[in-house]
C-alpha cells in the first residue's frame, strides 16, 4: 500500500481534489516538529470538542505556537484536517503492510480480516481520525482524498490477492473485478463508521460483523 507524508512530498495527487492547501512544505527538523505539534494539537481538540469546535486559534494555542506560525504551513483549519487524514491514512497503509507481512499463509478471508483489523489498530491510536472522516465530509479535499485512498487500497489488495492465487475471476472482466473490490472496500469503510460512531474504541460486535460482511461479499471471486 502506498503512503502519504505529512510534509506533502510523497502524497499522490487526488483527481478532482482541491490543490495543495499548505503554504510551505517543511524541510528542516524544526519545521517538521512544528507541523507535528500542530497536527497533534488538532487531533487532541477534535477528540475533546469535536470537529465543529475546531479553530486555527485553538489549534495554535494548544500547540503552544502563535497563530502566524500555523499559517506558515496551513491555509486554514480545513487544511489541518486534510493533513491529519493524510498522516493517519499513511499510518494505516504501513500497519496493513506490516501485519500482512507477518501473517504467513493467507486465505481471502484471512487477508480481509488482517487488513481490516490493521485499520482498527490505527483507529485506536488515532481516535480523531474517525471523527474527522465521519463529520468532515463538508471538506471536499478530505472527502476526495479518502475516496482516492480507498481506490488505492482496492488496487493494492487485489494485486496482492492475485499474487497469492486467492482470486478466481470467473466470468468477471477486469473492470468488473475492480468494481467488486472497490465496493468491498467501501462496504468496510461505511460499516466501520457505524462501529465507531458512538464508541471511539469501536463496537466489537459491529467490527466483527463488518469483517464478515466484506469477506462474505468477496466469496464470489475467492479461489480459497
Amino acid at each position: 500500500m502506498t503512503s502519504a507524508s505529512v510534509e506533502g512530498s510523497t502524497t499522490d495527487p487526488v483527481p478532482g481534489a482541491v490543490g495543495p492547501t499548505r503554504r510551505r512544505l517543511p524541510t528542516q527538523a524544526r519545521s517538521r516538529e512544528r507541523v507535528e505539534r500542530i497536527l497533534d494539537a488538532a487531533a487532541q481538540l477534535v477528540v475533546a470538542d469535536g470537529v465543529e469546535g475546531l479553530t486555527t486559534r485553538s489549534i495554535a494555542e494548544t500547540a503552544g505556537l502563535p497563530v502566524a506560525s500555523l499559517y506558515q504551513y496551513f491555509a486554514d483549519k480545513e487544511a489541518v484536517l486534510l493533513a491529519l487524514c493524510e498522516r493517519d491514512m499513511a499510518e494505516m497503509d504501513e500497519q496493513v503492510a506490516e501485519d500482512l507481512a507477518a501473517a504467513g499463509e493467507l486465505t481471502m478471508a484471512g487477508l480481509v480480516e488482517t487488513s481490516m483489523r490493521a485499520f482498527v489498530k490505527v483507529y485506536h491510536r488515532r481516535p480523531a481520525f474517525m471523527q474527522i472522516w465521519m463529520r468532515g465530509r463538508t471538506n471536499t479535499a478530505v472527502y476526495d482524498y479518502g475516496r482516492h485512498h480507498n481506490k488505492r487500497i482496492t488496487e493494492n489488495l487485489l494485486a496482492y490477492a492475485a499474487d497469492l492465487g486467492l482470486i478466481d475471476q470467473g466470468g468477471y472482466s477486469d473492470a468488473e473485478l475492480t468494481a467488486i473490490g472497490e465496493l468491498a472496500v467501501e462496504l468496510g469503510d461505511r460499516a466501520f463508521q457505524l462501529a465507531f460512531e458512538r464508541d471511539p474504541h469501536g463496537d466489537e460486535f459491529l467490527i466483527d460483523e463488518a469483517i464478515d460482511l466484506v469477506a462474505g461479499y468477496l466469496q464470489k471471486v475467492t479461489a480459497r
